[in-house]
């Protein structure tokens, strides 16, 4: 396979270079018009140029410069994606980012060689609008949502803060080191300095995700890195945007300064609200595709692609809103389409996803060969110290803060791996591009390729070896099963009773607020009638059984027993597997037992006293007895010893019964018959209850509990 893949890499390579490509948004438009026709130069007639002879073959690559050009990048990066995972035991230890950028070399010193001219660079409008939204939208619309949610403080405080810290920090330190470097860099001004530390503070999530996921991390670790590399690019372009203008105003003043503190919480909550509105409106719309799934599946693209390119157009965070947007349409998209829709959805965001991905990369190496570099010793080096100084820093003090407010603390390890886990990529690449025509540009963009060469190579072959050195708590190697979905979902609301009780509005408690309001209202009017789960057990597991049926990739898969010769179950067996735990819990959650949640209690406490199996009835003693009733098929040998040569299986029935305690413990659970209890003998024991047992007057009766084990009937 490697023989096959390098030959086509290097072909795919040649054809870009003799070609003459040129940049995707530069691309000329097609000749459409006929060359037969034409105007005279003199007087402006119309004349027609008629071919001496007709053409048999013929070549016209203006016509299809541009798809094909395109087709041919994509087809370079598919074909490096595909060797790379074909390369035997390189993807162990060079990380994929590392191996794409290094094609990207081979590619632009290709396209230099034959051309004699520098290779297309990656134009920032190309990225923003093109490449970067696939990736955003499959970071939002897989995103761990309990987990996201549980540690929003904790990413938003390293999002935000940390970012203003960074930012602040390396702006600052490099304006002092132009200060003293006054003969080369003299000419660099502070608002140049803060623009550069907001671009250079951006940690690229294709970056982080392409190394984290090949590691396998812990939740709580991987949630905390992707959630601060996603918000944290939202802010820096934000950030970005507010020192460009600052950089075209004749002065700044301290009005200026406030008014852009406004505008930095206006595009984000801006683009926030954009993106939820757009996510609701892809939810409804959802509503209504049943007789039309077909398009489904594109709804989701179009509304999320739309909420991004509305923030672009009225200049807020583009990021916020596509994030939001996905994150909100996802469970009640999921639940409106069918399985093949969810399917399609999930491969086409992968595939999108991944290609973006890859030529990112490709072009971050190609555009590397370039004429317009410029090399200071001092910016660059002392750049390269401060990005890694603030960074760790920053980790540091902020992490000091937050361990006083949560409940699981950020170990010094994960703190490590955070603070080494900041890894540049394109976001800061396409950035510095945008900066406007002044002296030191080009020196900007050296440095800026210097510090995404180095931490994508040095820290990301690193990173890897580090974790296994610091034994680092890794992800599970299992899905959540049904049983430990509905205890985690038991544990919030017993916490957010807790929380309720004691008057502490905690995340528990807007967790279930928001859970309340969402079942009562939302869902009720954004899916279908016909997909209401009627059981919130059927839910969970229908929530499981469409996370096993994607192939959830971020899970790796679980550790299987060689010596284990059991055969995989067919498609039929599965089916029915899954149509019997479906029917049965549905049927269990038809039963007639009066269940609530602390949002409906029952105001009669009396109501339904005589149901079986829970018997309640009133006397002045109570006992805790447990009497295990066995089967009947049992066989005695020598009148004293019996063999169970079988048990069926039994339940625990809750009951309280009026029988005082047994003075005689020794017998055996086994001597109990199994039948109805007689009235009568209940009362004559009543009549018997020894002195020490009965109540005196004036004290309420101690309630106790009687658990009986009966036998299931078998029919």
């Amino acid at each position: 396979m490697a023989a096959l893949w390098t030959p086509s890499l290097l072909l795919s390579a040649c054809l870009l270079g003799c070609l003459g490509l040129t940049p995707l948004t530069e691309l000329p438009q097609p000749h459409n018009q006929p060359t037969s026709l034409g105007f005279n130069s003199s007087d402006g007639s119309l004349f027609v140029d008629v071919p001496m002879a007709l053409r048999v073959f013929s070549v016209d690559y203006h016509h299809v410069q541009a798809p094909f050009e395109i087709v041919l990048w994509i087809m370079l990066a598919s074909l490096a994606k595909l060797g790379f995972h074909w390369s035997g035991r390189v993807p162990a230890v060079v990380p994929e980012s590392c191996l794409l950028i290094m094609v990207g070399l081979l590619v632009g010193g290709v396209i230099y060689g034959v051309r004699h001219s520098a290779p297309p660079t990656l134009s920032a409008d190309a990225f923003f609008l093109f490449l970067l939204p696939p990736i955003v939208l499959d970071a939002g619309y897989f995103l761990p949502g309990r987990l996201f949610f549980e540690n929003l403080g904790t990413i938003l405080w390293y999002a935000v803060l940390g970012t203003l810290w960074n930012v602040l920090g390396i702006g600052l330190s490099l304006y002092g080191v132009c200060v003293l470097a006054q003969s080369s860099l003299g000419d660099v001004s502070l608002l140049h300095c803060l623009l550069f530390g907001s671009l250079i503070a951006a940690v690229d999530p294709v970056a982080v995700l392409s190394v984290f996921q090949e590691m396998h991390v812990n939740e709580q670790l991987h949630i905390l890195v992707f959630g601060e590399s996603l918000l944290n690019d939202a802010v820096t372009v934000v950030l970005y945007k507010l020192f460009e203008s600052f950089l075209r105003l004749p002065s700044v003043s301290g009005l200026d300064v406030l008014l852009g503190g406004c505008r930095v919480v206006v595009v984000g909550l801006g683009g926030l609200f954009v993106g939820l509105f757009f996510g609701l409106v892809a939810a409804l719309t959802s509503r209504f595709t049943s007789r039309a799934q077909v398009i489904a599946p594109l709804f989701v693209f179009l509304y999320s692609y739309l909420s991004y390119l509305t923030s672009e157009m009225l200049h807020l965070s583009g990021i916020m809103a596509i994030v939001t947007c996905a994150v909100t349409m996802k469970q009640y998209v999921e639940a409106n389409v069918s399985e093949r829709s969810n399917t399609s959805i999930q491969y086409f965001l992968k595939m999108w996803s991944s290609v973006s991905e890859t030529l990112i990369f490709i072009f971050l190496g190609v555009s590397t060969i370039q004429d317009v570099h410029m090399w200071s010793w001092p910016f660059v080096c002392s750049t390269l110290l401060l990005c890694l100084v603030w960074r760790a820093t920053g980790v540091l003090l902020l992490t000091a803060v937050v361990n006083k407010l949560r409940r699981n603390a950020v170990t010094f390890r994960d703190q490590f791996i955070i603070a080494y886990g900041g890894l540049r990529g394109a976001i800061c690449f396409s950035l510095v591009f945008l900066i406007d025509d002044f002296p030191k540009k080009r020196l900007f963009i050296t440095t800026t390729i210097v510090v995404i060469l180095f931490t994508v190579f040095v820290q990301g072959m690193t990173i890897k070896p580090l974790v296994e050195l610091l034994d680092v708590k890794r992800k599970k190697r299992a899905l959540p099963t049904v049983s430990e979905e509905i205890h985690s979902r038991l544990i919030d609301l017993l916490l957010a009773g807790i929380e309720d009780v004691v008057g502490y509005w905690g995340q528990h408690y807007w967790k279930d607020k928001f859970e309340q309001f969402n079942r009562k209202y939302l869902r009720r009017f954004l899916i279908r009638e016909d997909h209401q789960a009627r059981s919130s057990i059927l839910r969970v597991y229908q929530e499981l059984e469409r996370r096993e049926q994607r192939g959830d990739e971020e899970a790796p898969p679980p550790l299987v027993d060689p010596r284990s010769h059991s055969r995989p179950l067919l498609p039929e067996e599965m089916d029915s597997i899954r149509r019997i735990l479906s029917r049965n819990l549905q049927n269990f959650n038809n039963k007639q037992t009066p269940a609530y949640s602390r949002h409906t209690l029952h105001q009669d406490a009396t109501i339904d006293k005589t149901r079986r199996p829970l018997h309640i009835q009133q006397s002045l003693g109570y006992t805790y007895n447990t009497i295990t009733h066995w089967s009947q098929r049992e066989t005695e040998f020598d009148g004293s010893h019996r063999v169970r040569t079988g048990l069926s299986r039994s339940h625990t029935v809750c009951s309280i019964s009026p029988r005082p305690t047994l003075q005689d413990s020794s017998v055996p659970a086994a001597s109990a018959q199994a039948g109805p209890v007689d009235p009568k003998s209940s009362a004559a024991r009543e009549d018997q209850v020894s002195p020490q047992h009965q109540v005196p007057v004036g004290r309420a009766p101690k309630k106790q509990l009687s658990f009986v084990l009966e036998n299931e009937k078998q029919q």
